[in-house]
């Protein structure tokens, strides 16, 4: 291990392959994105064997008659764009577009047990699975089985359980809507709403905030709002590793003279200077552009409370403005029109002790001040927010606040602002526009009853977290998941592993090999599944799956390379198959849906408003909007108005419980990706935006608490967590890496510290885990003192 942290030119110029296989931190002094993004695309696609024939494949990503990326939601210019496409899009095409094959040999040569031992990174490089397999617990080992047999092993297991509610549908977020509707009407027919997914660990305080106060759990603007917006406040995001491309449109917002601020933990190098990829000029002169204008970092945790404090300084100004007979700073023809709950609002404002926002925040006073300012001088103010904001305990809270701040001066609405929750996977908001929601309202399922003559389930199903519980208490005893790697993503890990192995089966529909398929229950199944890329024909007909973007555009994606086996089936065809094999077709036709995507889209269209003429609609180039009520200033709340909610903050919470117990040596912990991340696939061991190359197991901490706890940069600790169910819960062997980020507060790469997220810290009325806000304490590494 050889440690580099910051310092001069002679570190810097530290041998960059060499510092890959043995680990180091170095400081990374260039922008995001330019030659380094060109760089590292080299690298994959050659360390995947992607054949010279499959390059043309990136000049299809994002395109008409192409397909829509599998990595992140973030729109694009109504597929017009001659390259539209970014580093981790492209690590995300490599993957799938590998040569590297997983076949029934690789699984002969295998024990599960010996596989176990391997990496989450060893495991992806593995490449594509060819073949549907079957455990064979006599030799621990995966074993070919047809497909055939393999739906009646499902139907088999299915047709045992005492009731429907003792099995788990788990989705991803990459299955397609045409996939993702087939399968709730499957599970709904079976006869339960269990659909944990993965909104539940991400956006979800978005999905149940939302609706309070606008109406509308998505947000509401589009990309051409970016065009107008002179104001953009990024809460809680990393764009250049999470969704690159919106650099891209922040580049032409700070270019034409839009502000932009960073509200980030972590001072993050997307947010500093962004080259892009795509400019002539910029790759040729080694120039960038610099993005925010303005950093504010608070405390984790501290989102709530900076935004209560700049509404409660929004409301000075305008107290301050009509003493002076100036023009108001408060949008009182909006208020009046379209809002409730206002007067409330204030008068808590007008209450709230500014020292407390303060503490609570992270964030001065003189800092508050500047955002303010930023906030009341912006005539198009779009807030954006990732996880920074979701995965805490106050997250719906915080949501509420954000929405509360917005509508004070009329965001909301109008060209150039709004709201922009930006959500991660592919389609994990067309999932839930589909169905996928283990809590569906009343009118989507009279609905989706009545079209298909059947009465669903009314009682809400499990999320997540419910899911982990109730598989640890034997109420549930099938799981099946459409995607993802359940056991790396979700919290409380151990806790995880002996919830999936105490299960009668366990399926997984994917593309690669994962850590979730090796946890499996005493039965269970590997069904490999056709990606987005890949050519997908239903008798002899090409099939196009459509998706929804974070701005409510849906369109259509059409794989273009060969499939990596012709015993792959589309995510679509499995489900529909599983239906069959499970419900019969007496009802449904299911194998003419696997035969035909076009007539789910029919059925999509009976079931849900918004998707009049899908078929037709999706023909054109870029697709078509849904409508979002909000945007239109509509709002579909109970009271008919934009609701302004009130909250206070919280005064007993986990972490406040523990401060008091541990004092200044209680850290709070947030998880994050590495840059060479994408969720839980790890596509390499370096985050160099972070300055961290080949490994992952480092803790970013603020210098002062380093000094405080008498550690040094470059010492090795163990972390164990603070709670109180009695649970030991603890990740071994972390680097100390010196870092901008508030006291008090440490980061670290998720799945590898998911161990340390209990799973019953969760989010109120969301029930997200608390990813971004977990109590721990660091000692020094034992593994370092027994090698010793």
């Amino acid at each position: 291990m050889t440690y580099l942290h910051g310092g001069g030119p002679a570190k810097r110029k530290a041998n960059v392959e060499k510092s890959k296989s043995q680990g180091t931190i170095e400081t990374y002094d260039h922008p995001a994105g330019g030659w380094g993004a060109v760089k590292y695309v080299a690298i994959n696609m050659i360390k995947e064997k992607v054949a010279g024939g499959k390059y043309r494949t990136l000049f299809k990503q994002n395109q008409p008659e192409g397909f829509d990326c599998p990595g992140c939601a973030w729109p694009d210019r109504q597929h017009a764009s001659t390259f539209e496409f970014c580093e981790n899009g492209v690590k995300a095409v490599a993957a799938e577009a590998t040569s590297k094959r997983v076949t029934p040999a690789f699984f002969e040569k295998n024990t599960v047990a010996a596989l176990l031992e391997q990496s989450d990174y060893e495991l992806e490089q593995h490449g594509r699975l060819t073949d549907p397999m079957r455990y064979d617990a006599k030799t621990d080992k995966y074993v070919p089985v047809s497909w055939a047999d393999a739906y009646k092993l499902i139907a088999s297991h299915l047709h045992q359980l005492d009731n429907p509610h003792q099995a788990a549908f788990y989705t991803s977020g990459r299955a397609g809507n045409e996939a993702a509707f087939v399968y709730q009407l499957f599970v709904r027919m079976f006869g339960t709403n269990n659909f944990p997914d993965c909104s539940n660990m991400c956006h979800e305080a978005t999905s149940r905030g939302l609706p309070s106060t606008v109406g509308v759990g998505k947000g509401t603007v589009t990309l051409d709002d970016f065009e107008h917006a002179d104001t953009l406040l990024i809460f809680g995001q990393n764009p250049a590793t999470n969704h690159p491309r919106m650099l891209g449109e922040l580049r032409e917002c700070s270019k034409r003279g839009a502000v932009i601020v960073s509200i980030n933990p972590l001072r993050e190098r997307g947010l500093e200077r962004f080259a892009d990829p795509q400019s002539v000029v910029e790759m040729l002169t080694l120039s960038s552009t610099k993005i925010a204008s303005t950093f504010i970092q608070p405390k984790l945790g501290g989102d709530f409370a900076l935004i209560k404090g700049v509404a409660k300084r929004t409301l000075e100004l305008d107290d301050e403005a009509l003493a002076l007979g100036t023009e108001r700073v408060l949008d009182t023809a909006f208020i009046a029109e379209h809002c409730a709950g206002f007067d409330a609002f204030a008068a808590d404002l007008r209450m709230q002790d500014w020292q407390e926002l303060v503490d609570e925040s992270g964030v001065s006073r003189d800092d508050i001040e500047k955002l303010s300012r930023i906030y009341v001088n912006g005539k198009r103010v779009i807030a954006t927010w990732g996880m920074g904001i979701t995965q805490h305990k106050n997250s719906v809270q915080t949501v509420h606040m954000l929405s509360n701040l917005m509508m004070m001066r009329g965001n909301i609405g109008r060209e150039g602002a709004g709201l922009c929750p930006v959500r991660g996977h592919s389609n994990v908001q067309g999932n839930r526009t589909v169905g996928i929601e283990e809590k569906p309202s009343q009118e989507f399922l009279s609905s989706l009853g009545k079209v298909f003559n059947f009465e669903p389930p009314r009682e809400h199903g499990y999320d997540v977290v419910e899911t982990i519980h109730e598989m640890l208490e034997g109420h549930v005893k099938v799981f099946i998941g459409l995607g993802g790697n359940f056991v790396m993503a979700t919290p409380d890990t151990p806790r995880t592993f002996d919830a999936l192995r105490s299960c009668n089966l366990t399926v997984h529909i994917t593309t690669k090999l994962n850590r979730s398929h090796l946890v499996h229950g005493a039965d269970a199944l590997i069904l490999p599944t056709l990606g987005r890329t890949e050519i997908d024909k239903q008798n002899g007909v090409a099939q196009g799956v459509t998706v929804e973007d974070s701005m409510s555009m849906v369109h259509i994606s059409y794989g273009m390379n060969t499939p990596a086996s012709k015993n792959l089936m589309s995510e679509t065809a499995i489900v529909a198959n599983i239906a069959h094999a499970t419900l019969g077709s007496e009802k449904v036709d299911w194998l003419a849906y696997a035969a035909d995507y076009s007539l789910v889209r029919d059925a999509i269209e009976q079931v849900l408003d918004g998707f009049e003429n899908y078929n037709e609609r999706i023909a054109k180039p870029g697709g078509f909007h849904l409508r979002v009520a909000s945007r239109e200033r509509e709002w579909l709340t109970d009271t008919g108005k934009a609701n302004f909610i009130v909250h206070n903050i919280q005064q007993d919470t986990p972490i406040r419980r523990a401060k008091q117990q541990h004092g200044a040596q209680l850290m709070t912990l947030m998880t994050t990706r590495s840059h060479d991340q994408y969720n839980t696939t790890i596509y390499a061991m370096d985050d160099r935006y972070r300055g961290v190359f080949g490994q992952r197991r480092v803790v970013f901490i603020n210098p002062e608490d380093l000094l405080m706890l008498g550690y040094k940069a470059g010492e090795w600790v163990d972390m164990s967590t603070v709670w109180d169910d009695g649970i030991e819960r603890h990740a071994n062997r972390f680097l100390l890496v010196e870092y901008d980020i508030p006291r008090g507060c440490i980061g670290a790469y998720y799945p590898e510290t998911n161990p340390l997220v209990p799973l019953n810290s969760v989010g109120d009325v969301c029930n997200t885990p608390t990813s971004k806000s977990i109590p721990v304490l660091l000692r020094p590494s034992m593994s370092v003192a027994l090698a010793a």
